[in-house]
């Protein structure tokens, strides 16, 4: 712990070593009297500011006075104010710092640095909470947040933090489905909403840059909590804040990470034989004659099984010949922060290299590899221009670029789905690539001989702010001036070209499609900009009890599209504000508000602007006297906010009538001179903001020595006029009827949070749980008349699959003959048998009802962790209950694409009449099956899945030993990502996120090293 003297505090130094000499001299009455004399002062005013172990300025810190009822809390400046008298002594405490001790004197203005309590393990990482525009300290927060750090974040060996964030913030729902390089981020769901991503209190898309300069992630959940963001603020928050200088001597640090990934699991198509087996079977239960033509004979079969003949009846496991099973990512990150009261910067630089997993020839002189190379360069300095003007600059540089075949990495992925393994040869024996009339997308070609393409992205991102210290006039006020710009360029470089494949019979060789020359185009795939302006002011003061904190902001933020160049800036501009308030750091209430509006509603009328307002109340029991006897409980916080949020979904100028014509826009007469006109949707005049009223109430506290901590939250989102289509209007009027506000649906759940963590001897260790459930449900949905209740959205829960109930698979003839029939379809044995809802004898769209669970999706974390003498080691495990998905198409059915297409390993255990009581598949159909293709039930299974999602274990060397070499910290680590998995059997092997057939998600086995000097 560091006190921070002014030359005045001597003689309050003094004044202390005389008093305690007289006390240890003479405890008589006499020298007793003398001590109690001097000691005897009048009340004075004390102004302290608390700083942390960084010198940055701590907010929401508790000041006690010894044996006093009197209680303070610093404000967002660290700052605090108390009437005491020249003797008294404060304690200061906060969360994951050293309570300290301090005897007040004469020196009437005064400053103390807080210690790291090296109990605190990385539970309790900070001791504010990080807003949109401002911080809030933990003790007086009635808003419904969560925060991960820095410390976890850079545990995950991904690009995105959105893969970082996967099991460790409640209420935020992650899922990544694919693993492709550069396109592997995981959506976001924040209590059943896509959140909003603010980077530095600036709204941006970028999620995909240098983890090491983030500070925090912190969701915004309830209304309260994002009220400011006012026509952005329905669907939550998730705010970035990253790393900033503090006044402290240079720090540089240098990390090398490089690891192997794999894919965690492909589908299982078939061999040569079982394919042409089991399409013989399809087309007999088809009907299809046998001299058709489609039929594979005795000598084919045999030639499949014995592979006798790989170049007329090819077996070819193609996944395994273009792929990889293992690729390199590595990743280098340089950071340097340090600075002085006078300016303070924080800089990283970083590089990535993700390997892909397409094979590669050494012929070729350029790459056709699925590579992803990243360069993020981040700078921000803080300076204090003079005693009350300061002011910063945040700058981000990102270059990011892509690399792939010539044909692109979807459709190499999409043509594996498409082929079965006797489609042709790869090669044939002249080393030409295989082929035929139908099948002429040889994939090895598509691999290596398609050429290449490349997509290079440029973002920059600048952030620059002034701020007055306007104390002189009213103490605590100031104001705040901001400006962002944000640019975006994607150039796609396309060089690429086609290839010929030949059909080899004996010696002959049947050529389909050329050889063409590689192009060399290069095009702007995307390009935009955002500009931002904001200017606030605001009020942060602690009177005796009450702390006040006022904040009025104003902001303009222009956006033109980046995907489309032809459409006008997209503008939202409002004003919104904040006022918060304690008594006694005991009982809290908040309000706040957002007035904004976008340039996409009617000029005229009241729905250019919406107003969001929102309030909440808290109440810290702990502090209360009746609260004294319960010493076990450290801290007890009630919590309950209220309010409307909204969202901007109006559209492209939908309020406007719009025509379109034809090419020739003139009139006239004779041939090609007449130009119809047509008129669009129609306009909706009336559109207006989307709007939410969230309800939520929680408490939180901590007990044992604030070893054992908990939190929970209950929750209730109302969304009303939501825009959507009227499904109940007549067609008569012969054109689209527009979007309007008519839709209402409702979110709701419970979110909790349990945590324990001890120090024993110099064993620190924590475990951490984290669930949220999230339930749904349709208030009104403007549906077409419909004959049956079941039918109907409205009361379901939101998103709800349709279809028919199936009801186990036709074991007979006589079942078949004795069961309601399909419309258009002539059942049979082993087809799927559908439930007659309407009991009319007929499976028709009256039967179609809700399929899946309708309980409510739960998404769980466990975090656990320990360190030991130099030694760490953590783990994450997260998972999914209540999760359905719907297995179909190209990566689940047989014979798709009129029968041309792939048969997988789970289509042996089709019904049969010998496998009729076990099968878990419908009889086999060549192509498209009316019946057993229909939505329904049957194709629903269990997406839950228990993940094993991080492990890191790390050696830090001894101080003593790494300073003898000039450095300051070295720790060597080795982490991995996605080690385990467990998900329901009835997924068939297949991944609970990537099981619909695209780029599967990565296993990663990270090493690492970071000095520090």
């Amino acid at each position: 712990m560091r006190l921070l003297l002014k030359p005045a505090m001597l003689w309050g130094w003094v004044w202390i070593l005389l008093s305690a000499t007289i006390a240890t001299a003479s405890p008589g009455k006499k020298w007793n009297g003398v001590r109690n004399r001097l000691a005897k002062t009048e009340e004075k005013l004390y102004q302290g500011t608390v700083f942390d172990d960084q010198s940055i300025p701590l907010p929401g810190a508790l000041v006690t006075v010894s044996g006093k009822n009197l209680t303070r809390n610093t404000n967002q400046k660290g700052y605090f104010e108390l009437t005491a008298s020249t003797g008294d002594t404060i304690i200061v405490t906060a969360m994951g710092f050293k309570p300290f001790k301090y005897v007040l004197n004469t020196e009437q203005q005064f400053a103390i640095t807080l210690d790291i309590d090296n109990r605190t393990l990385p539970l309790a990482q900070s001791s504010v909470v990080q807003q949109i525009y401002n911080t809030v300290p933990k003790n007086l927060n009635i808003s419904s947040t969560d925060a991960v750090y820095n410390a976890d974040i850079m545990k995950s060996p991904v690009t995105s933090f959105r893969n970082a964030v996967t099991g460790r913030l409640a209420g935020l729902y992650t899922l990544q489905t694919s693993g492709l390089a550069g396109a592997d981020g995981a959506t976001l769901s924040l209590r059943g909403q896509s959140p909003v991503i603010i980077i530095d209190g600036v709204v941006t898309s970028l999620t995909t840059f240098d983890l090491e300069e983030i500070e925090s992630v912190t969701v915004l959940k309830d209304a309260l909590a994002t009220a400011m963001l006012g026509a952005r603020g329905s669907r939550g928050a998730i705010v970035v804040t990253t790393k900033k200088g503090s006044a402290n001597k240079q720090q540089l640090s240098f990390s090398a990470q490089t690891a192997v990934q794999q894919p965690l699991t492909w589908s299982k198509p078939l061999n040569a034989y079982n394919y042409a087996t089991l399409r013989n079977e399809a087309l007999k239960n088809d009907g299809v004659p046998a001299n058709s033509g489609l039929y594979y004979n005795q000598t084919a079969l045999d030639a499949y099984r014995n592979n006798s003949d790989p170049i007329n009846y090819p077996n070819v496991d193609y996944r395994r010949a273009i792929t990889k099973n293992t690729a390199q990512f590595n990743r280098y990150t340089f950071s340097a922060s340090g600075g002085n009261k006078s300016a303070r910067y924080f800089v990283s630089m970083e590089h990535v290299n993700q390997g892909g997993f397409f094979t590669t020839v050494d012929s070729n002189t350029y790459n056709t590899n699925n590579n992803f190379k990243s360069y993020v360069i981040r700078s921000n300095v803080d300076l204090n221009i003079t005693n009350k003007l300061s002011g910063g600059l945040y700058l981000l540089g990102r270059i990011q670029n892509t690399n792939e075949p010539g044909v692109s990495s979807g459709t190499i992925i999409s043509n594996l789905l498409n082929t079965p393994a006797n489609a042709y040869p790869l090669l044939n024996a002249n080393n030409s690539f295989g082929g035929t009339q139908l099948f002429q997308n040889n994939l090895l070609a598509q691999t290596i001989g398609s050429g290449y393409r490349q997509r290079f992205f440029r973002d920059v991102l600048v952030n620059l702010y002034l701020k007055q210290d306007l104390s002189d006039l009213l103490k605590g006020l100031w104001m705040k001036g901001k400006v962002a710009y944000n640019s975006t360029l994607a150039e796609d470089i396309n060089r690429s070209k086609s290839f010929a494949v030949f059909q080899q019979t004996g010696n002959a060789y049947a050529q389909f499609g050329t050889n063409g020359t590689q192009g060399n185009s290069n095009g702007i795939a995307y390009q935009g900009r955002m500009d931002y302006e904001e200017f606030s002011i605001g009020y942060d003061r602690s009177i005796d009890r009450h702390g006040i904190n006022l904040l009025v902001l104003a902001n303009r933020d222009n956006t033109t599209d980046a995907n489309d160049a032809q459409a006008l800036p997209y503008t939202i501009m409002g004003v919104s504000g904040r006022l918060a308030y304690n008594y006694d750091g005991k009982y809290m209430a908040e309000a706040a508000f957002g007035l904004n509006g976008s340039n996409r509603y009617p000029p005229a009328g009241n729905t250019k602007l919406g107003f969001f307002p929102a309030f909440g109340l808290g109440w810290n029991m702990e502090k209360e006297s009746f609260m004294k006897p319960l010493s076990a409980i450290s801290r007890l916080k009630l919590f309950a906010t209220y309010g409307t949020n909204g969202w901007d979904n109006a559209g492209y100028f939908m309020y406007y009538p719009r025509y379109f014509d034809g090419p020739s826009p003139y009139f006239g007469t004779g041939a090609g001179t007449v130009t119809s006109v047509t008129e669009w949707t129609l306009a909706n005049p009336n559109v207006t903001f989307e709007k939410v009223n969230k309800l939520n109430i929680g408490v939180s506290g901590a007990v044992l020595d604030n070893r054992l901590s908990f939190s929970v939250e209950y929750f209730n989102n109302k969304f009303y006029d939501l825009m959507m289509q009227r499904g109940d209007n007549s067609p008569l009027l012969g054109n689209v009827y527009p979007n309007e506000n008519i839709g209402k649906i409702r979110y709701f759940g419970w979110e909790g949070q349990l945590s324990w963590q001890q120090t024993v001897n110099k064993l620190q260790y924590f475990v951490a749980i984290n669930a949220s459930t999230v339930n749904s449900k349709v208030l009104y949905f403007d549906e077409v008349r419909k004959p049956y209740p079941w039918m109907y959205q409205t009361g379901q829960p939101v998103d709800q699959r349709f279809g028919y109930l199936a009801d186990g698979l036709f074991q007979s003839q006589a079942e078949v003959n004795s069961s309601a029939t399909t419309a258009g379809y002539q059942a049979q044995p082993g087809d799927i048998k559908y439930r007659d809802l309407n009991r009319d004898g007929i499976i028709d769209q009256n039967d179609v009802t809700a399929i899946g669970t309708t309980k409510p999706l739960l998404y769980y974390g466990v975090s656990l962790g320990a360190s030991f003498k130099g030694f760490d080691i953590s783990a994450l495990f997260q998972g999914v209950e209540n999760r359905n998905v719907y297995l179909s198409g190209n990566s689940y059915w047989a014979f798709q694409n009129n029968g041309t297409g792939q048969a997988y390993e789970h289509n042996l255990n089709r019904w049969t009449p010998q496998n009729a009581a076990n099968a878990t598949y419908p009889r086999l159909s060549y192509g498209a099956n009316i019946n057993n293709d229909a939505p329904s039930s049957f194709w629903v299974r269990s997406g839950d899945y228990f993940r094993l999602k991080n492990v890191e274990i790390g050696y830090k060397l001894p101080t003593a030993l790494v300073g003898k070499i000039g450095l300051s910290s070295l720790r060597v680590f080795a982490n991995g990502y996605n080690l385990f998995t467990s998900s329901s059997s009835q997924l068939d092997g297949l991944s609970p996120e990537s099981f619909a057939g695209g780029f599967p998600v990565l296993k990663l086995y990270n090493l690492g090293i970071n000095v520090k000097f």
